[in-house]
């Protein structure tokens, strides 16, 4: 399974307790191979799970209102006090919070982000395409379960199955009603606040924030000298900086990865060739290799640490035109059509238009030929960048 990274997400009730977030290892490739072609955001709609036969109202989901971006997610074991809610809301800058039910529980067999939510609310905070959907947000309120989508294309979870949500050991069977991915990398999945309560999930324990005007790192600093003892806040998705046309990446020695270290990654991901993609894999301990996982090991041979999931490791150096990529530098997708732009695959540059990956469920790490559909450039790893991240 995954371990624990800069995140602080709670574990369901039956789960002993972490003090981390866990990570989201459903960012992976929504593409499929050289031939192969990610969804358009336009085909969003068949992501959507028949709704079925229900007892709601035309009513029971508000309609969409105004989109907010979550800058910043605080999460705690417990319910978060209302004065320190409130004293969150009336902060000069706060433009929204939404409070949820957050833990890190059992989806499908993997451990994962697993949210708690009122849909007609929680719905302005999520990528358009997701906060759009109304039939996704009524299977939901219905007490469906949606998962992100690359959960659903490269894990294997097939839209429509009945799958046990829950903690390690009381999991209740829900269907997977929608792929839609939440735009928080750290949550796979989502469900009503109802359900969550009849998990069992703690109630009210996080709230996600957006404060458009304010640094969200300064705004940070701030708050948490108001909350309470073991509450954790943490940047949701930071954005990556893309260069501008014609800018290169810094070659002084520390700040990139010295010609030893980058035949080290090459050598790492070689040997990984042939085993199995395993949603979530990171090391032999869990069978097989993910994208993200893959690129943990290979750059963590060479002495390189790297975040846990492909969003973060996108920022672990210079994003260049893969124009201008060399062997040892990794290679960006985003391939999400429910969260457009949002890094959702990644893989290792060799050169001469090939590269090593790990692609989906029923696959193996394989060397492919280089695709450029939805390609966000190349990464220039710096060790120091890579290791601030990844804590």
């Amino acid at each position: 399974m995954r371990k624990p990274n800069r995140r602080v997400l709670p574990t369901i009730i039956g789960v002993s307790a972490l003090t981390t977030l866990a990570v989201n290892g459903a960012v992976l490739a929504a593409r499929h191979g050289d031939g192969d072609q990610a969804p358009r955001a336009e085909q969003y709609a068949r992501f959507v799970a028949a709704s079925g036969t229900s007892d709601l109202s035309p009513t029971a989901v508000a309609p969409l209102g105004k989109r907010l971006t979550p800058h910043v997610l605080v999460a705690a074991q417990t319910t978060l006090p209302e004065d320190v809610v409130q004293k969150v809301r009336t902060t000069k800058g706060v433009q929204g919070v939404e409070i949820v039910d957050a833990v890190q529980g059992m989806v499908a067999g993997k451990r994962v982000g697993l949210m708690g939510v009122e849909p007609s609310t929680f719905r302005n905070y999520t990528p358009k395409p997701t906060a759009q959907s109304d039939a996704l947000w009524r299977n939901v309120a219905a007490g469906d379960v949606a998962i992100s989508f690359t959960m659903g294309s490269d894990g294997g979870v097939q839209l429509g199955s009945q799958v046990p949500v829950g903690g390690r050991q009381n999991q209740t069977p829900l269907r997977v009603g929608a792929y839609a991915t939440m735009g928080i990398g750290d949550v796979d999945a989502v469900v009503s606040h109802a359900t969550a309560q009849a998990l069992g999930m703690p109630t009210s324990n996080a709230m996600l924030i957006s404060v458009p005007k304010s640094g969200p790192a300064a705004f940070i600093k701030k708050l948490r000298k108001s909350l309470p003892k073991g509450t954790k806040a943490v940047e949701v998705n930071p954005e990556i900086d893309y260069p501008k046309s014609g800018g290169s990446a810094p070659t002084a020695r520390g700040q990139v990865m010295t010609a030893a270290q980058v035949r080290t990654v090459i050598q790492a991901a070689y040997s990984r060739l042939g085993w199995p993609y395993v949603w979530g894999g990171e090391s032999e301990a869990e069978h097989g290799y993910d994208c993200s996982g893959l690129m943990l090991y290979a750059f963590g041979r060479a002495g390189i640490k790297l975040p846990r999931v492909a969003a973060d490791q996108a920022r672990a150096g210079w994003i260049i035109p893969y124009g201008k990529a060399e062997p040892g530098d990794m290679l960006i997708w985003a391939n999400d059509p429910t969260a457009p732009g949002y890094i959702s695959h990644i893989a290792l540059y060799l050169g001469n238009g090939k590269m090593l990956a790990a692609p989906r469920t029923g696959t193996v790490v394989q060397i492919q030929n280089v695709y450029t559909r939805n390609m966000r450039g190349a990464v220039r790893v710096s060790p120091k960048m890579a290791a601030r991240l990844a804590g």
